[in-house]
């Protein structure tokens, strides 16, 4: 019924993953050889590593391991996958190989994608919630979070000290330094005396620091 791939899972550094595979179908219940033969060569071929399935898993690359990780999440049918941070650490060929296979296998099967990378979820859930300290604080579709503070996000670029000032003003929901300077995003209904504050499309990360901080 459920499969599982953690953030981080060990492997058995000299095992290449076909023979990995096989072993872990056999401890999920695939006895019949011949059936279990065609699982793994058929989960290898759909997260493309049929044609490394010889090579020793501790030679993996980052990406490699992960698309390895959902390889045995899928073994035995399950109706539901939860992915725990997946894209973690791999670079951006990996993370985009990465994300089309999750949503190659969504289209069969319930996936639950626990992340802190917000562009994730913009990209893959049709649902999301936001959850702080075991509250849920937002439900909904992407396209309704941002909905929620449309018109609202204006952003500037400041030195330091500037930045820091601008917060006994504003409603300041996030910083982070930028070319040298600080980029500040704040929520407003109405547009900020402040010229050097202007409207910007608001992000995913943006709500998620105005539901965080409890501005909305």
């Amino acid at each position: 019924m459920l499969g599982y791939l953690p953030q981080e899972f060990g492997v058995y550094p000299t095992v290449n993953a076909e023979e990995m595979l096989n072993h872990i179908a056999i401890l999920k219940g695939i006895s019949h050889g011949t059936q279990r033969a065609q699982v793994v060569k058929r989960l290898l071929e759909q997260t493309n590593l049929y044609d490394v399935r010889k090579k020793s898993l501790g030679g993996y690359s980052g990406g490699m391991k992960q698309r390895f990780g959902i390889a045995q999440a899928l073994l035995g049918n399950p109706r539901i996958i939860i992915v725990d941070e997946p894209t973690a650490g791999l670079d951006p060929t990996e993370r985009n190989r990465f994300l089309n296979l999750l949503s190659e296998i969504s289209e069969n099967v319930v996936v639950i994608l626990s992340t802190h990378i917000v562009e994730d979820v913009k990209e893959l859930c049709p649902n999301m919630a936001i959850i702080n300290k075991g509250e849920v604080l937002f439900t909904g579709s992407p396209q309704q979070a941002l909905a929620k503070i449309g018109g609202k996000i204006w952003r500037t670029i400041l030195p330091k000290q500037a930045a820091v000032a601008i917060a006994q003003d504003y409603r300041v929901i996030s910083t982070k330094f930028n070319t040298g300077q600080v980029e500040v995003h704040i929520l407003s209904d109405e547009k900020p005396r402040d010229s050097t504050l202007q409207a910007t499309d608001p992000q995913l990360e943006d709500v998620y620091f105005a539901v965080i901080n409890r501005m909305i």
